[in-house]
């Protein structure tokens, strides 16, 4: 009896790893974590009103899908590193597509919860290969 070589048993398929037909080479990670997160809210309006996605289909390939981001920002609500406060100033923002001005009285307290999330999701989005 011969034992096939676990090489082949355990080989990637072409298609099945985290970056492939991304074009990991060519993926243009994001500046910030502030431009992930827009851009982020940007796929998932464009998705919720029925676009389809694929990678590398728009004129920046990235690093990562937009549910990729979310699941960064899921993993610190779950540590309790973000509150929900948290989650709805990065929502009613990033569906407004901009972050909020500190320069207004009226967004002085969202800027400052905006700034909180952003130092807190930068990391995770860094060492996944995202941000810069």
């Amino acid at each position: 009896m011969t034992i096939a070589p676990m090489t082949t048993a355990l080989a990637i398929r072409p298609g099945k790893h985290a970056l492939s037909g991304r074009g990991a080479a060519t993926a243009v990670p994001f500046a910030s974590a502030d431009e992930a997160w827009i851009w982020t809210m940007g796929c998932l309006i464009a998705r919720r009103q029925g676009a389809r996605f694929g990678a590398n289909k728009g004129l920046v390939s990235r690093p990562c899908e937009p549910d990729d981001v979310v699941k960064c920002l899921d993993a610190l609500y779950r540590q309790r590193r973000i509150d929900l406060i948290h989650a709805r100033i990065l929502r009613i923002w990033g569906e407004r597509q901009m972050a909020p001005n500190p320069a207004y009285a009226s967004e002085r307290s969202d800027a400052r919860i905006w700034r909180e999330a952003m130092t807190r999701l930068e990391w995770p989005l860094r060492v996944k290969g995202i941000v810069a």
